[in-house]
C-alpha cells in the first residue's frame, strides 16, 4: 500500500470516529506526527469522555491502537480498531498473553480490578500509564505538590465503590499498579478538573452554557479567585508524550498556579460567546449561609478558606518540564460550545451541574436584600 493512501485511510478514520463523537474534526492526520517508531498500544476504555481523546491523538501520530472495554459506552465509536470485549472485574482472558508497548488506563477506580489488570499485563507490556486524580491527596488546605500526603481511608479493603472514597480509591488504585509495574514502568497522571468537547460531567460547561443565556448571572468569590481546569487534548498529547518516550513518574495535570482565574473565565466565555451578561458577585460568607455550594450549583470554584481553599494551587511545574502545554482557555470553550450544541434537547436539559435559573434568582435577589 502507498503512503498516499495509509495516510488517506488514516484520515477517514480519525474523521469519522470525530464526527461520531461530535468532536471537532483534525485538518490532517499528518499534521505533528511523531518522530518515534509506532507504537502498539492498549487503552483500558477508550470509549468515554477523555478515552476517544488518547485514541485520536495517538492514532494522529502514527500508532496503533487496541481498546479493552465491556462494549457498553459508545461502542460503534472506533468501528474499524481492534476492540477487545471484557470486564475489568473479572473477564481479563481477551488480555491474557498478549501484547502491547504500552497501556494506557483511563477507567481504574478500584484497586482490586487495577491489579487484575496490571497482574496479566505485565509481563508482556514495556509500559503502564494509569489516570488518577488530585483528588488522591489528603488536604488542600494549602499549596500542594506531587510530594503532598495522599488520602487514605478507613476500610483498606474496601470491595464497593464510594465517591466518598474516591481520591482514597485512587491512591491504592496507583499503589496497586506500582507494585505489579515498578516505578520505572509507571506513570501516574493527577488531573484537575478535565474539561473540552465530550465533557459529560457539565462542571466547566456550566459558566460558558449560563453565560451564553446572558442578563444576570451569580458569579461566586471575586473576579480574583483563581480556578484551574485541563483541557482533555492537553492531557490527550502529554499522556502520548509520555508512552512514546517511556517518562515514568507522577505528574499533576493541571494549568499554572495564579494563571487563571473566575474573572477570566467571564470574560473569555462572553468574548467567545459574544454574549453579555450582569453579574452579580456574591462572597464567600454567602455561599455558606445559602448553602449555595451544595449539590455541584457553583462547580471549578471552591470557597477561599476551609479544606478546599488551595484546590486551585496545585503545582504543575513538574508535568510541564515533561512537556505539557495547556493551550488558551478560549480555544476550550470555543470547542466545548461547538460540541454543546450539537447535543440533543433532552441531554441539555438535564446537565450535570449548576444551578436551575429558579435557584439563581432567588440567590440574586437574596443577594440584593442583604446588601440594599
Amino acid at each position: 500500500m502507498s503512503k498516499n493512501r495509509r495516510e488517506f485511510l488514516k484520515a477517514s478514520l480519525l474523521g469519522s470516529a470525530a464526527v461520531a463523537a461530535g468532536l471537532p474534526k483534525l485538518s490532517s492526520a499528518g499534521e505533528k506526527m511523531s518522530k518515534t517508531k509506532a507504537l502498539d498500544l492498549l487503552i483500558l476504555g477508550g470509549t468515554g469522555f477523555i478515552g476517544p481523546h488518547m485514541v485520536r491523538e495517538a492514532l494522529r501520530r502514527g500508532h496503533s491502537v487496541t481498546l479493552f472495554n465491556r462494549g457498553r459506552t459508545n461502542n460503534k465509536l472506533f468501528p474499524d480498531l481492534e476492540s477487545i470485549k471484557g470486564d475489568r472485574g473479572g473477564d481479563l482472558e481477551g488480555l491474557a498473553n498478549r501484547h502491547w508497548d504500552a497501556v494506557v488506563d483511563n477507567s481504574g477506580y478500584m484497586p482490586q480490578y487495577v491489579q487484575n489488570s496490571t497482574r496479566t499485563l505485565s509481563p508482556n507490556i514495556g509500559h503502564y500509564l494509569f489516570i488518577s486524580s488530585i483528588s488522591a491527596y489528603e488536604s488542600f488546605a494549602e499549596a500542594i505538590d506531587e510530594n503532598a500526603p495522599l488520602a487514605t481511608m478507613e476500610d483498606e479493603n474496601a470491595q464497593e465503590f464510594s465517591w466518598d472514597y474516591y481520591g482514597a480509591l485512587k491512591v491504592r488504585c496507583e499503589q496497586r499498579a506500582a507494585e505489579e509495574m515498578g516505578d520505572d514502568r509507571l506513570t501516574v497522571l493527577r488531573p484537575t478538573y478535565i474539561c473540552g468537547p465530550g465533557d459529560h460531567t457539565d462542571r466547566f460547561t456550566y459558566w460558558p452554557v449560563r453565560t451564553k443565556q446572558g442578563e444576570e448571572m451569580l458569579w461566586a468569590g471575586t473576579p480574583d479567585s483563581e480556578i484551574q481546569i485541563i483541557d482533555v487534548r492537553d492531557l490527550a498529547k502529554f499522556v502520548v508524550d509520555c508512552v512514546e518516550r517511556r517518562t515514568a513518574g507522577t505528574y499533576n495535570m493541571v494549568t499554572p498556579v495564579g494563571s487563571y482565574t473566575m474573572g477570566n473565565l467571564l470574560e473569555d466565555s462572553q468574548a467567545v460567546l459574544a454574549a453579555t451578561v450582569d453579574p452579580v458577585w456574591v462572597d464567600d460568607a454567602f455561599v455558606e449561609e445559602q448553602n449555595a455550594e451544595a449539590q455541584g450549583a457553583l462547580p471549578i470554584w471552591h470557597p477561599s478558606t476551609g479544606p478546599y481553599a488551595h484546590v486551585s494551587s496545585v503545582s504543575g511545574e513538574r508535568a510541564r518540564a515533561a512537556g505539557l502545554e495547556n493551550r488558551p482557555v478560549r480555544e476550550t470553550i470555543r470547542d466545548l460550545m461547538t460540541w454543546w450544541d450539537t447535543l440533543p434537547e433532552e441531554r441539555i436539559t438535564n446537565a450535570g451541574f449548576g444551578m436551575t435559573a429558579e435557584r439563581e434568582a432567588e440567590l440574586i435577589a437574596a443577594w440584593k436584600a442583604a446588601n440594599a
